[in-house]
């Protein structure tokens, strides 16, 4: 023990140990949220910069539109505000991860036909076969491959403003059911209700 812990009772020692010990679960926890980012597809829609006129100048910020999904079916998106790029982007992918919801999908496709709506943004999706990939261009393209769609027929049919195009795009996946619900719904079977090609589909993924 070094004089200087001598005289103060090994209190710096001890001190330096809980300090070691906080850095620790601070690592442990920064670790975590790393791995927990991992996990997600994130891509950056659009980036805006925005200036508001004050009285002692201008104050100068910029916007992130952000989508989030897992790839299996999973997806939000969000919105950030900041002053700097990334903090404006971080803040986005937060508002994203807590606006997930889920998205039907038999066989890497949607479970049919559906067009979403905001304000001037229109988005028509149809279900596609397999080999066909994600057919969206501009917004809309990110939202799709984030949920983890794989096949999609897909066009905008109003406005091109990103924001809008995002929003009608969720509005559309928001608007699918599961066949069974549909099925329920109608007093049918899922085999009237669902085209039998996506059935054989259904069947071999659970083979």
């Amino acid at each position: 023990m070094s004089d200087r812990e001598q005289r103060d009772g090994g209190r710096s020692a001890e001190n330096n140990k809980n300090n070691r010990g906080g850095n620790g679960r601070r690592n442990d926890r920064r670790n975590q949220q790393d791995n927990e980012r991992d996990k997600y597809i994130e891509r950056v829609v659009t980036i805006n910069r925005v200036s508001k006129t004050v009285k002692g100048g201008r104050n100068m910020s910029f916007t992130a539109l952000v989508v989030v999904g897992d790839g299996q079916g999973q997806v939000g998106v969000g919105y950030g505000k900041a002053k700097e790029v990334p903090a404006a982007i971080q803040k986005g992918a937060e508002e994203a991860r807590k606006n997930f919801f889920r998205v039907p999908m038999i066989a890497g496709t949607i479970t049919h036909p559906v067009e979403g709506r905001d304000a001037a943004g229109i988005v028509m999706m149809k279900p596609a076969a397999p080999g066909t990939g994600v057919i969206a261009g501009g917004a809309a393209r990110p939202v799709l491959e984030c949920a983890g769609v794989q096949d999609i027929l897909s066009k905008s049919l109003g406005s091109d403003n990103a924001l809008n195009v995002v929003r009608a795009t969720v509005d559309g996946l928001k608007q699918l059911v599961r066949p069974e619900e549909v099925a329920a719904r109608r007093g049918k079977s899922i085999e009237e209700v669902t085209p039998a090609r996506m059935l054989r589909k259904r069947a071999g993924q659970e083979a």
